[in-house]
């Protein structure tokens, strides 16, 4: 299973560390990720420790986020699906454990639902399919947002190509789309948030700069809540660097780099 991951690729640099704990050699990984949650003291958002448990311990007709609310466990699978998910808590576990109090809070007073409604429903695409947007908050930094969030894909993947790297990065959350890159294709696209960070911070080194992260995005979490209206869509593959044949064809191509929708608006009545 392990052995079809490329860790070389750029789009694995978040949880290359913590992969490289998971004792990839052996199927089950539980009882590494276990050692690694309990040497960095992970706990849940009611203090209660992490830990990762076969499947078959979610009990059945409990969900599966209310159940790592009320006991701190992570059922987890024999899949990559559940690996990456265990690389993240490893990785990011104040903004998991964030996203998990709010799932758990939702449950615990609406129930389960047929539907997740708004709140789990964001918590769920921020989870599956995240990515952390990292620029320096400065006049470049919110122009290269702007471009983005207009979907000005040349002006912000080649005529801002310079920035990434320097003065702006992405770190992959979204332990669903770090398995679709497992096989990359073009349309592979992330929901994105945007975080500003002072310009110290591009110095920093890539621990220091992923525990800065971990603690300013769970914040904004706690504080601020979380709706599908925070995302911004981008195409992973166009990232600068991130793929080899990033030419005007690529670019152009607009099914995957698509234009701005533009909502009429209403005329008076």
């Amino acid at each position: 299973m392990f052995g079809t991951i490329d860790w070389a690729q750029p789009w694995y640099a978040s949880v290359r560390a913590a992969a490289s704990l998971a004792a990839q050699q052996h199927a089950d990984v539980i009882p590494a990720f276990n050692a690694r949650a309990a040497a960095l003291g992970l706990v849940n958002h009611a203090g209660l420790p992490l830990r990762f448990v076969p499947q078959a311990s979610l009990p059945e007709g409990t969900a599966y986020e209310e159940f790592i609310g009320a006991t701190g466990n992570v059922p987890t699978r024999d899949n990559l699906h559940d690996f990456f998910n265990g690389l993240v808590w490893l990785t990011f576990p104040l903004v998991k454990r964030q996203l998990n109090a709010l799932q758990a809070a939702q449950i615990a007073r609406d129930g389960v639902g047929k539907s997740r409604g708004p709140a789990r429903d964001a918590a769920t695409i921020f989870d599956e399919n995240a990515a952390l947007l990292v620029v320096r908050d400065d006049a470049d930094g919110i122009a290269l947002v702007d471009a983005l969030r207009n979907h000005q894909w040349r002006e912000a993947f080649v005529g801002r190509a310079a920035q990434f790297g320097d003065s702006a990065e992405v770190w992959l959350f979204g332990h669903a789309l770090m398995e679709k890159l497992v096989a990359p294709y073009k349309v592979i696209t992330a929901h994105t948030r945007v975080v500003m960070a002072p310009a110290v911070y591009f110095t920093w080194p890539s621990p220091q700069r992923q525990a800065w992260l971990d603690e300013q995005v769970a914040g904004q979490l706690q504080q601020e809540g979380l709706s599908n209206a925070g995302f911004t869509p981008l195409p992973v593959l166009g990232i600068p660097g991130w793929w080899p044949a990033q030419d005007d064809a690529f670019y152009n191509d607009t099914a995957v780099f698509r234009p701005k929708r533009h909502t009429p608006k209403q005329e008076n009545a």
